[in-house]
C-alpha cells in the first residue's frame, strides 16, 4: 500500500464497523483497496500497524486509524467533498450526538446479538428491545429524507448497516414502521450503499 500510496481498509466482510466505514468510502467517491479480514484472522500486515490487530483499520501511507469513529472524522476531514457532517458547530454536534445515540441505543444490542456467547434468553430480549425500538422512531423518517436531515450524513452511514442485517438479526419490522422501511429501500437503492456492500453482506438478504 505504501509504495502505491493508496489507500487501505482491512475490513470484516460481515461486521457492521467495517461497513460503515466502506460505505463512507463509497459516498465520498474514494479509491481504496478493500482488504477483506475474516473474523479471528490477522494478517501480518495488519498486526504490524494495528496493535489490537482489530477491524476496520485504515492505513494511508504512513497513518494507521483502527477505531471506528476516528477513521470516520478523520475521512469527513481527509476527503470534505461530499460532506457528511454539517457546516455549523450545533448541527455538527447534534450529528455527533445522534451517532453516539445510534451506537448506544443499537448497535450495542447487535452486537449483543450476533455475538454468538451470548445466551439465548438474553438475545432474543435484546431483539425484543431492537424491534421495539426502531419501530418507535420510525415515524422520524416520514419528516425528511435521511435521518433527521435533507442530505445524507454520518448517522445514515452509521444506522444503514444495522438495518441491512435485520434479517441476520432475526428482526421483522412490522408495518407500522412504513416510514422507516420505505428509508430503508430508498437508501439501500443507492450507488454508493450498494458499493459498499461485500459479498458476504449481498447474501445477508
Amino acid at each position: 500500500m505504501a509504495a502505491t500510496n493508496r489507500l487501505g481498509c482491512y475490513s470484516d466482510p460481515a461486521d457492521h464497523y467495517s461497513h460503515r466505514v466502506r460505505l463512507v468510502l463509497a459516498e465520498k467517491g474514494v479509491s481504496v483497496d478493500i482488504l477483506d479480514v475474516e473474523a479471528g484472522q490477522c494478517p501480518v500486515k495488519l498486526a504490524e500497524v494495528n496493535p489490537y490487530a482489530s477491524v476496520p483499520t485504515l492505513v494511508d501511507r504512513d497513518l494507521a486509524l483502527y477505531e471506528p469513529s476516528v477513521i470516520l472524522e478523520y475521512l469527513e476531514e481527509r476527503y470534505p467533498h461530499p460532506p457528511l457532517l454539517p457546516v455549523y458547530p450545533v448541527a455538527r454536534a447534534n450529528t455527533r450526538l445522534l451517532v453516539h445515540r445510534i451506537q448506544r441505543d443499537w448497535c450495542s444490542l447487535a452486537d449483543r446479538i450476533l455475538d454468538q456467547r451470548t445466551a439465548e434468553p438474553e438475545r432474543a430480549q435484546a431483539r425484543k428491545e431492537l424491534r421495539e425500538s426502531l419501530t418507535g422512531v420510525s415515524p422520524i423518517f416520514a419528516e425528511k429524507p435521511y435521518f433527521m436531515s435533507d442530505e445524507i450524513s454520518l448517522v445514515d452511514c452509521c444506522l444503514l448497516p444495522i438495518l441491512w442485517r435485520l434479517p441476520r438479526l432475526g428482526i421483522e419490522l412490522p408495518r407500522a414502521a412504513k416510514p422507516l422501511l420505505d428509508y430503508m429501500e430508498r437508501s439501500f437503492a443507492r450507488e454508493a450503499f450498494q458499493a459498499s456492500l461485500s459479498a458476504v453482506e449481498r447474501n445477508m438478504r
